[in-house]
């Protein structure tokens, strides 16, 4: 029987499920978004004085280890290999991330091999640290306080805005640090970017005759008349009108540097010190070494708390976070003809493999039971 579908957000979990739903079933699929462009956060566009593709909303690095997410992705655009070779600007100068053998042997100055580096790192003193109750723990029974406070304690200051010690262990339980070097930021075995951008992918997916989309245009309760079934993209406590209060998010904002020739001469420079605002340095030209240019555009990034009116971007998943989305999720469990999805709908931090992964086991479900 065919369906008329609502999905509320034009990034990547609300293509996915909308593609999913068109090529799944004879329904019709409609998509919003309030902002005036597809693609989210992940949203990418040409700049108009340096032809430059521009991340928009900060950099986007596709990175999974599963073979089917890739070949999703992989229907809709040409990915071009790419390695995140991150840097950090310190007082003691430049080195690099995340935390490898390189960066050991010049910050200590030494020569260890993989082994003497491991042991080296695990003699380091972990000031009776048993069982870490907050990231600053964690990071320092990890890697010892010398390297915690060099390139993660101000950082996280910087990007989370507070003490890393009332922040949870979880949040840097998977920290990389790695005995080789290896400078690749991800791990994952396939990783690149769309030689076209992320915009003209997600326009690609949603790119199907029983599907429309309309740009500019800010769902509102009671608009779900008509519609058998709706998938929210957009975040849970604004569906709610706020009213148990909000959930707290960062959100960050840019400043642009034009110049001639190369800026910084790496995608990706982060600034861990507390001397400096900002907490990173992006260059865009370097994310698409395939292409060439003269001039260049970077931007520094500085994270701050979300106001009423600013994209958020990261979760803060606090503990009064955490019990506050359980009362919305409660309250969300009355609305059976919603799916609440996403970075924002289910108010968790996920990768664009994450969400693609999430936006096909929804779809699976739902065709399932119509």
């Amino acid at each position: 029987m065919s369906k008329r579908y609502l999905v509320i957000g034009a990034g990547i979990s609300g293509a996915v499920i909308a593609r999913g739903m068109a090529d799944g079933s004879d329904s019709t699929v409609e998509v919003w978004d309030s902002r005036s462009h597809v693609a989210g956060n992940c949203h990418t566009g040409r700049d108009p004085k340096t032809g430059i593709m521009i991340h928009e909303y900060g950099p986007h690095i596709f990175n999974t280890d599963r073979e089917d997410i890739w070949a999703y992705v992989n229907r809709f655009a040409t990915f071009r290999p790419y390695r995140n070779q991150v840097k950090a600007c310190t007082s003691r100068g430049i080195f690099s991330l995340p935390i490898n053998l390189h960066t050991i042997n010049q910050f200590y100055r030494r020569t260890f091999s993989p082994q003497e580096a491991r042991e080296f790192i695990s003699r380091l003193p972990k000031e009776g640290i048993e069982e870490p109750q907050n990231l600053e723990e964690q990071a320092i029974k990890f890697v010892g306080r010398d390297l915690y406070e060099t390139f993660i304690k101000g950082y996280t200051e910087k990007q989370w805005g507070c003490d890393p010690k009332l922040l949870p262990a979880s949040i840097i339980k998977r920290m990389p640090i790695r005995f080789n070097y290896d400078d690749n930021y991800y791990h994952a075995r396939l990783q690149g970017i769309p030689e076209e951008g992320y915009t003209e992918m997600i326009k690609s997916i949603l790119d199907h005759p029983r599907m429309t989309v309309t740009l500019g245009k800010r769902f509102e309760r009671g608009m779900e008349a008509g519609y058998d079934h709706v998938f929210y993209c957009g975040p849970i406590d604004a569906f709610f009108d706020y009213k148990l209060g909000r959930l707290g998010y960062r959100t960050v904002t840019f400043e642009r540097i034009d110049a001639e020739g190369d800026f910084q001469g790496n995608a990706v420079i982060n600034y861990p010190g507390l001397e400096v605002a900002y907490t990173r340095i992006h260059e865009h030209k370097h994310f698409a070494p395939w292409e060439s240019h003269e001039r260049t555009v970077a931007f520094r990034e500085y994270s701050q708390a979300t106001k009423l009116h600013d994209t958020p971007y990261y979760p803060m998943r606090l503990p009064e976070d955490l019990k506050r989305l359980e009362a919305y999720q409660a309250h969300a469990q009355e609305f059976p003809r919603f799916t609440f999805v996403g970075r924002l709908g289910t108010y968790q931090y996920m990768d664009m493999d994450d969400a693609i992964a999430e936006g096909l086991q929804v779809v699976e479900t739902e065709l399932s039971q119509s």
